[in-house]
Parts: structure tokens; sequence; C-alpha cells
């Protein structure tokens, strides 16, 4: 369980790594930035969660980071970082979220047995967690429809909007299931991301008066 646990905990640390670069490379420009090192951090992050929630037997860890992998994927390809990783470790990172979801399709009854009906866990709780990992998932998607619009990638308002509003679902989750590694991982970013609303908002603003 000790090993388990140490591998969300360093996936916390790459995502908690990625918020505090992020932050402060935001104050220091006085607005929101997408640095490089966010979307690095964040798919090191994902893959090592990904582990760590199917180790957890944990459906909505997996379903959270399954849905935002390859949004990680299209934002180091838009900041031109993707093709410079070597084909292997290319080919590994884009396979081994269809891989494990096949594995999991091809024993469809165990796998639902495993996350669906664990006595440890009520049926509520993971359907809660799982709607909370669904909105804090869907920041990414309305970041990747707001890029793609936009022509780069961008980390807009909204997104730090729905992250707080997921993150707090998530935490609670996390204290409901006594889980340090979600509890840890969901409190830090409270400040990150009403700071950012904050600066996008003033951002917008100054935007407006121009």
């Amino acid at each position: 369980m000790i090993g388990i646990y140490l591998i969300g905990l360093l996936a916390q640390v790459f995502f908690s790594a990625r918020m505090l670069i992020q932050w402060i490379l935001s104050e220091k420009y006085k607005k929101v930035v997408s640095p490089s090192l966010y979307w690095v951090f964040s798919l090191l992050g994902a893959y090592l969660l990904c582990i760590y929630g199917w180790l957890r037997n944990d459906f909505s860890i997996i379903l959270g980071q399954f849905i935002s992998f390859y949004i990680y994927i299209w934002n180091l390809k838009e900041k031109g970082l993707w093709n410079k990783l070597p084909r292997i470790i290319q080919v590994v990172l884009a396979l081994t979220p269809v891989v494990a979801a096949c594995f999991a399709l091809n024993d469809f009854h165990s796998f639902v047995d495993s996350f669906f009906k664990d006595e440890d866990v009520p049926l509520w709780l993971i359907v809660m967690g799982s709607m909370g990992q669904v909105i804090f998932t869907l920041r990414f998607v309305y970041q990747w429809y707001y890029s793609k619009r936009f022509g780069a990638s961008v980390l807009p308002v909204n997104f730090w909007i729905i992250s707080l509003v997921g993150s707090l679902t998530i935490a609670l989750y996390g204290i409901i299931r006594l889980d340090p590694i979600l509890i840890l991982g969901q409190s830090t970013g409270f400040i990150v991301y009403i700071r950012n609303i904050m600066i996008g908002n003033r951002e917008n603003k100054k935007g407006k008066s121009v």
C-alpha cells in the first residue's frame, strides 16, 4: 500500500509543480500564461495517477485522467515539444490509455465488479467522485476548444472557474473516502485557481478599456 501511495504522491508532486510554475510566471508577466512545463508536468502526473487509480480500484480517478490525457498531448504539440520526443516514447505514451481501456473492456464484468460494486465504497460516492472528475476534466475540454479557436495554447478565465468547482467536489470526495492523496492534491490548488481568476479578470478589464 505504501508503494501505491508513493505513486499517487509523485503524481500530485507533478500536478502541484505545474500549478506553482504557472502561478509564478503569471504573477511575473501580470497575465495568465500557459507555460510549456505546465503541460509536461500535466502529462507525467496524469500517467502516474492513472496507475495509482488502477491500483486503488478507483474508477473516478482513472476516468478523469483518461479524458484529459490526450488534451495534454495536443497542447504539447501546440508548444512544439511533442514532436521532439523519441518516436518510441510518443507511441508508449499515446497507447497506454488505450491499452488500459481495452484491458478493462476485455474483462468487463470483473471491471464493473471491481469499480462499481466495491463494498467499501458506496455507489453514490463513486458517482460523486466521478462527477467531480468529469467537471474537473471538462476544464481541459474547454481549454482545448478555446485554444483551437484562439489559435494557440492558452488558459482562459473560465478554465480556472471550472477548475475551482471540480476541485472542491473532488476534495470533498477525498475527505469522505479518507484519501490523503486526493485531499492533498486538490487543497493545494485553491489559491492558484482563485488567483488566476483574479489576474484573468483584471487582464480582460484592461483589454476592454483599451
